[in-house]
């Protein structure tokens, strides 16, 4: 009987044109309880409605879960552009690049490396966001708008940080939204902060790429002058200036200088 049971709900789910149209949904359920009963089988039963909200409250509840979600699906773009992701992601791209290196190491490993950089990086600001946002929210002691706020200073405070000196990205934004000067740092809205921010870290990355490709050009140029003058027009300089330029990054440590270095400018 038990075995009957679940074959027969096996074939409702996958076969419904074969219920017979008299045979409706209580119906169904009700004879999958007798085929159940005594035998161990429990059929659960889910009870999915559409009402009006009862009062503005429950509203207000609906959107805000709306928006959640929505927050959720920007996430990887959040900790992309939010964060020291990009200028690192960027960075490593040029070095690769730099040594002639197409497809070693593999763009996951290296999206892995800015990742785990991101987190090490961005570690004390994720924990004071936790301790001075989320442990208050979650006792209660907070609202939403609060958690907001909170959850936003350390962020928007690490954002301008990094732009210190340099706030013609935020002039820029600012002028075409049509705000008025800022006189603090406070006054700069998150929406203008944001693109100002990933215009900067856009220009440092670029910046850092050109002072890597400098010596690793020097090689190439140098290996290109004495193929020419040996008559080896149809040899691919690159072949040559490769290991070459693998030699140097190998000699100089060029990984740790250059994670150390990378650490070392968000600070």
């Amino acid at each position: 009987m038990r075995m009957r049971g679940v074959l027969l709900l096996f074939f409702i789910l996958l076969f419904p044109s074969l219920i017979p149209t008299g045979l409706d949904a209580q119906e169904l359920a009700n004879d999958a309880a007798g085929l159940g009963e005594g035998n161990g089988l429990q059929i659960p039963f889910v009870d999915l409605q559409i009402r009006e909200p009862g009062s503005n409250q429950e509203t207000a509840l609906s959107i805000q879960l709306l928006l959640l979600l929505t927050v959720l699906s920007l996430a990887p773009s959040l900790v992309v552009l939010l964060t020291s992701f990009l200028r690192i992601s960027i960075v490593l791209d040029f070095i690769r690049r730099a040594l002639s290196l197409q497809q070693v190491p593999p763009s996951s490993v290296m999206m892995g490396i800015s990742l785990f950089l991101t987190l090490f990086i961005m570690f004390p600001i994720f924990q004071e966001v936790y301790e001075e946002a989320f442990v208050p929210f979650s006792d209660g002691e907070i609202g939403t708008e609060e958690l907001y706020d909170l959850s936003s200073k350390p962020i928007r405070y690490f954002m301008y940080k990094q732009m210190a000196g340099d706030t013609e990205n935020i002039t820029l934004f600012m002028s075409l939204s049509g705000l008025e000067k800022p006189q603090t740092f406070a006054d700069v809205p998150t929406h203008v902060l944001i693109p100002a921010f990933v215009l900067h870290e856009l220009t440092v990355a670029f910046r850092i790429g050109i002072y890597l490709y400098v010596p690793f050009i020097i090689i190439d140029m140098v290996v290109a002058s004495v193929l020419m003058s040996m008559g080896m027009i149809m040899l691919p300089p690159v072949m040559i200036s490769m290991p070459f330029k693998l030699i140097l990054f190998v000699l100089v440590d060029g990984w740790t200088l250059l994670v150390r270095n990378i650490v070392l400018s968000f600070q």
